[in-house]
């Protein structure tokens, strides 16, 4: 079984793919950023003059909490997770980016990879996150 699904109510893919794909007992979910439905991001504000702030911690709080409304329109949750990467724009951000993820998962959480990339699509943006769930196909779970 395989099944794409594009979450209501979450801001809507930046090109023709999913939020989640399902194959068997395995959730995939795309790259996740901390942008709203309506399409502005947390951790991101620019002022009358243009001058940006951008946080970091912000970012990744916002972008973990996607994930998890993500993995819930499947059925599932954080603790659901079997493999993360996070792709960072400066790994000088690495710091505050592992303390929040800190919040939410531990030693027993998912295996990880963190990489620099040059950029993402969208020049506030600091950090995304791509993760695998497993999710065992059950009566009482979307599919």
């Amino acid at each position: 079984m395989s099944e794409a699904i594009v979450v209501a109510g979450k801001a809507a893919p930046r090109g023709r793919f999913p939020h989640l794909r399902r194959a068997g007992d395995f959730v995939f979910v795309s790259g996740t950023s901390s942008r709203r439905p309506d399409g502005t991001f947390a951790g991101a504000e620019a002022d009358d003059l243009g001058v940006t702030r951008v946080d970091v911690r912000e970012q990744t709080r916002a972008v973990i909490e996607n994930l998890r409304d993500l993995l819930r329109a499947a059925g599932g949750d954080l603790g659901d997770v079997v493999d993360l990467t996070a792709y960072l724009v400066n790994m000088h951000d690495f710091g505050g980016y592992n303390e929040v993820y800190a919040e939410y998962f531990d030693e027993t959480g998912p295996a990880r990879t963190t990489v620099a990339v040059h950029q993402l699509p969208h020049p506030h943006l600091l950090v995304e996150i791509a993760c695998t769930a497993y999710l065992p196909c059950r009566a009482d779970r979307p599919h």
